[in-house]
């Protein structure tokens, strides 16, 4: 079944929105001077930041951090690097020069705390639809659909939880995709089909715990795999005598559309609005309707089997 998709798409384009540490203004020799005098001083400008203060005992600061300020990532050296970054990018604008990105990201506005405040909400509102359709997807599962009479038919650490179940829910949902579209129903050829994919899936996790978190690598893996998905849904859909193919045809084509967002990368407008926001916008009307397909397929299935199971009785 192909409920995995729309959702691993999701967490492709996560994946290809990571990049790499090393940007311009992280190498900005006047960024880096700044973040040197903050992390001695505790201070940029008139601006000081308790949580810098060394102890007592002259211990650096960053053993002497709360834990939930070393959660936050909002500790000493997080405040240092964004109150920097905002001096910095204040002096380039005075000169006419376009924003540049810090340790891999634009130089985004904090709301309470949060530096991609409109990606956040709109992935709340992701959530929120995703939510909707597992909920609705499982009522019509358990109490619309009987397979059997009188019977129903038979849900750095976070970065790191991030792209694994990104790259686990992309390897699972592309087995699903395969099976799907060439439909292989031979237990055997099943089990030849999942294992390469399963063990290439297991061990790039392991790489990236336990080796190096490559970013770029990350991407390429993530792109590989959701690419192939979209084109074999797209075959699937080609093929297939669906009633709703046209929802699928609508999810595919947008999202595939929605994916140049990520791929075209733009500074955040007035430091809220960037590429990534505004594609985790642009899906969620697309999630409604991958749901809505998720429901008729899930419908049309069950329809054929009871045909078939009554063809064979009599």
């Amino acid at each position: 079944m192909a409920v995995h998709y729309w959702t691993s798409l999701f967490l492709l384009l996560s994946c290809l929105f990571s990049i790499s540490n090393a940007s311009a203004g992280d190498a900005d020799p006047d960024y880096r001077t700044c973040i040197s005098e903050c992390e001695i001083s505790g201070c940029v400008g008139q601006l000081c930041f308790p949580q810098c203060n060394s102890s007592s005992d002259g211990g650096p600061w960053y053993i002497q951090e709360p834990l939930y300020l070393q959660w936050k990532k909002w500790g000493c050296q997080g405040d240092c690097r964004y109150q920097c970054m905002v001096n910095r990018e204040r002096e380039r604008e005075t000169l006419g020069q376009a924003p540049v990105k810090y340790h891999g990201k634009w130089p985004f506005k904090r709301v309470l705390g949060i530096q991609e405040p409109a990606s956040v909400a709109f992935s709340v509102l992701n959530l929120a639809m995703h939510f909707h359709g597992w909920l609705s997807f499982f009522i019509t599962l358990y109490y619309k659909l009987p397979l059997k009479q009188d019977k129903s038919a038979d849900v750095d650490l976070t970065e790191r939880l991030d792209y694994s179940s990104a790259v686990a829910v992309l390897g699972f949902s592309l087995i699903l995709a395969i099976l799907r579209t060439f439909d292989i129903r031979v237990e055997a050829t099943r089990v030849m089909v999942s294992a390469p994919i399963l063990a290439f899936v297991t061990t790039h996790i392991l790489y990236i715990n336990f080796y190096k978190l490559d970013y770029g690598w990350n991407m390429i893996v993530c792109m590989a795999m959701g690419v192939t998905q979209l084109f074999l849904w797209a075959r699937w859909a080609a093929v297939s005598s669906h009633p709703s193919n046209w929802k699928l045809w609508v999810v595919v084509i947008a999202g595939g559309l929605a994916m140049l967002l990520e791929i075209y990368d733009f500074p955040p407008y007035e430091g809220y609005f960037d590429a990534h926001s505004i594609w985790h916008a642009a899906t969620i009307p697309l999630t409604i309707l991958w749901w809505s397909f998720i429901r008729d397929d899930a419908e049309f299935r069950t329809s054929s089997l009871l045909k078939k199971t009554k063809t064979k009785a009599k």
